[in-house]
């Protein structure tokens, strides 16, 4: 028993210093790993509170017929996306083609008339001056001269309304041919299907709505600010802005709208969101973000990027490069300022530290790394 007492707590031993042999020094001397760097730099950090707003399409609403028919066909649902200018209901062209075909036969009508009154001009023109040549003639009758100057007259004031009657027959003849294309309702701007009113076989009123379009494409951001924010507000200010899922992005200020809420004390203000930062999600009108409104003067802090952070049990640690080498550092961190976070202790403005390849980093790794572009650059 004496024995066997003996051979566990060698065992235990044994096990303990497996336990802390760490075979990362001896593995860190080994080949360098490729990683990106940042520089730690100093730049402004203005504090910020959030204010709730929500996505707000700037082009939506119900597109009208632009002329009254029955609907001879619907070429979409509810949910498609449309391109601007694609056919979205067709009404029945029975009656437009018939009203044009009429403006047309009416407009040749005019035109023969008007050709009748001009040669009738014509005529008595040449009449006239033969009249005229005759003057100094014994046969020259003054009379007859002044009726045909009458007759001239009326035959140039029947030409004048012959063209006026081929100018308005042209007009209801365009008329009728745009009511002909507008038998096919077209979409007046990119967007999706929301609502479709339109339905087969039913007759729709000039005026009435087919259907709804909303151009997610074109979003902004409404949210109500408090008045005592909006003094810092001036347009084309960025300001940061976060969905529900956390992901942040730059927003502008585009406009204080001056209607305020009695209730509240709040006006609305449009913010432009900078989508292109954004790429893969698919955003919503009504749907909801935070944007964070900057109060006070901002001021200098020591900042580090995001990826460069790993999360260590309660606290974070970052790794810094030091003569080639990967050396871990805690570090006390503050606010965030976009992809940056505020160091408030660990870090002094150009230290390297690893923003890639950091995750399978050992303590003493050597690196090998492109210089960053500039200091606060990903490297």
């Amino acid at each position: 028993m004496r024995l066997a007492g003996k051979r566990a707590i060698l065992l235990a031993v044994l096990l303990l210093a497996g336990v802390m042999w760490d075979p990362g020094p001896g593995r860190a001397q080994g080949k360098a790993a490729r990683v990106a760097v940042d520089a730690v730099a100093i730049e402004p950090l203005t504090q910020t509170v959030p204010a709730l707003g929500r996505f707000v399409a700037r082009q939506s609403g119900p597109v009208a017929a632009l002329v009254g028919g029955p609907v001879a066909e619907v070429l979409v649902e509810v949910g498609d996306r449309v391109a601007k200018g694609d056919v979205m209901v067709r009404l029945s062209t029975d009656s437009s083609l018939g009203q044009r075909n009429l403006r047309e036969a009416e407009l040749h009508e005019e035109e023969a008339a008007l050709e009748t009154a001009r040669a009738q001009a014509r005529l008595a023109s040449l009449e006239l001056r033969r009249l005229e040549s005759l003057k100094k003639s014994a046969a020259f009758s003054q009379a007859r001269y002044e009726d045909k100057l009458t007759e001239v007259a009326r035959y140039d004031s029947e030409v004048a309304e012959a063209v006026a009657a081929v100018i308005r027959a042209d007009a209801n003849l365009r008329l009728a041919e745009l009511d002909l294309e507008r038998a096919d309702i077209q979409a007046p701007y990119n967007g999706v299907v929301t609502v479709l009113q339109a339905t087969e076989g039913a007759y729709v009123n000039t005026g009435a709505p087919v259907v709804t379009l909303v151009n997610d494409e074109s979003l902004e951001i409404e949210a109500d600010v408090s008045a005592e924010r909006l003094s810092a507000l001036t347009p084309g200010l960025d300001v940061s802005a976060r969905l529900d899922d956390g992901r942040q992005f730059t927003a502008s200020v585009r406009a204080v709208i001056p209607t305020e809420n009695a209730l509240t004390r709040t006006r609305p203000v449009r913010f432009t969101p900078h989508i292109d930062q954004m790429d893969g999600v698919r955003l919503a009108t009504d749907q909801s973000v935070s944007v964070l409104l900057p109060i006070g003067e901002p001021r200098p802090v020591v900042s580090v990027h995001k990826d460069a952070v790993i999360a260590r049990g309660t606290g974070y640690i970052v790794f810094v490069v030091i003569d080639g080498k990967a050396t871990p550092r805690p570090v006390r961190l503050g606010e965030a300022t976009g992809p940056r976070m505020e160091v408030l202790s660990g870090l002094m403005a150009g230290d390297l530290v690893v923003v890639r390849g950091n995750e399978r980093l050992l303590p003493g790794q050597p690196v090998k790394y492109d210089s960053p572009e500039a200091p606060g650059g990903n490297g």
